[in-house]
Order: structure tokens, then C-alpha cells, then sequence
């Protein structure tokens, strides 16, 4: 009985102390507190890793329509450096899971669209060569806008791994594409060395 009066005494004690209230308050509040914390550094993260995703993808894209027809050929090794040297730009990230893909498509008068050529990183998959480019859809202000003409598609993936792991617990894979119309025309083609293509390649 002793020890029964013992504990009802403390419990009473506790009851009354106002520090017990913030004691029991804190410890509701802390792990929402704590979710919060980490929630909002993996948030940080992964929106600074998209981010970098299209940044890679309008990097490429915007290289390749630069280069002048008139030059010559573009060649396979210029693309290969576009490809490595952009992959810098997800530094510290990682780049395991980065693909890269562009390609030069055709948009023909009735919206309808054919890859002319597409170059790739290791981690990436080219395009077939005469297939249609599904994301540029006819309805697109792209494909109107580059219709009778040509378009450079730089597509860029990534799968983003969780940093902590505490909040998002699975990987999430991060997309951009990006359109850029050839810098000295869109009717003339830019022809890679390891590709012939006709002068009207782009308007045939």
C-alpha cells in the first residue's frame, strides 16, 4: 500500500507541474517535428536534382542546333563530348542513372513526325532511325510551330535515390525534354558523319 501511496503521490505531483505539460507536449509534437526536418532536405534535393535534369537536356539540345550545316558534317565525337561534358552539371549527384538522348526529327506539313538520327549516352537508348517521335505530339505548340522543318529533341532521365531515405523511401525517376529549332534553319538538316542524309531530308 505504501507503494501504491508513493506513486499516487508522484503522479499527483507530476499532474500539477507545468513543466510535465511541455514534457508531454514536446514529446507529441517532436516527431512531426522531425519529419518535417528531414522531409524538407530530401524536398531540398530532389527539386535541385530535377532542376539539373533539365538543365543537361537544354544543354544538349541547344548545342547541337548551334552547329552550322554549311561546316560540314556533325560529327559523332562532338556529340559524345556534348553528352559528357553536360553529364558535369549533375554534380554531386551521381550520374549512374542519367540517360541522355538526342535526336534531330522531322516534322512534316500534317504534324506527323520521323526521326531522321539520334545519338545517346551509355546509359541511354537511341531512337529508331525512321520511327515517329511519340512525345511531340501534333497538337504541341513545337510540333505546329516546327511543322515543314526540322527539330532538335534533347531527352534527359534520371533516377533520383532518396538521400536519407527517412521521407521518400523509394527512388523516383526525373524526365525532361526540351525542343530547339536548328539555329541556321530548320528546312536544312544537320547531318551527323555516321548518317547520309538528303539535302531535303528535313522538308521531303
Amino acid at each position: 500500500m505504501r507503494l501504491v501511496r508513493q506513486l499516487r503521490s508522484i503522479m499527483e505531483r507530476f499532474a500539477r507541474e507545468d513543466r510535465a505539460v511541455a514534457a508531454v507536449e514536446f514529446a507529441l509534437i517532436m516527431p512531426f517535428l522531425i519529419t518535417l526536418y528531414f522531409g524538407s532536405i530530401e524536398a531540398a534535393a530532389l527539386f535541385t536534382a530535377d532542376k539539373r535534369v533539365n538543365s543537361i537536356s537544354a544543354t544538349v539540345g541547344d548545342l547541337i542546333s548551334q552547329w552550322d550545316p554549311k561546316s560540314g558534317l556533325l560529327p559523332s565525337a562532338t556529340i559524345n563530348d556534348y553528352l559528357a561534358a553536360s553529364s558535369g552539371i549533375m554534380t554531386p549527384y551521381t550520374t549512374a542513372g542519367l540517360k541522355i538522348v538526342v535526336s534531330l526529327v522531322e516534322v512534316k506539313s500534317d504534324g506527323t513526325t520521323k526521326v531522321l538520327w539520334s545519338k545517346a549516352n551509355s546509359n541511354g537508348t537511341v531512337r529508331t532511325v525512321n520511327s515517329s517521335f511519340s512525345p511531340l505530339t501534333a497538337a504541341s505548340m513545337m510540333n505546329q510551330v516546327s511543322r515543314g522543318g526540322c527539330v532538335v529533341a534533347a531527352e534527359t532521365s534520371y533516377l533520383y535515390k532518396p538521400i536519407l531515405g527517412q521521407v521518400f523511401t523509394s527512388s523516383v525517376t526525373l524526365g525532361h525534354t526540351n525542343y530547339f529549332l536548328p539555329r541556321y534553319g530548320s528546312t536544312t538538316p544537320i547531318d551527323l558523319d555516321t548518317t547520309t542524309l538528303a539535302a531535303t531530308a528535313c522538308t521531303a
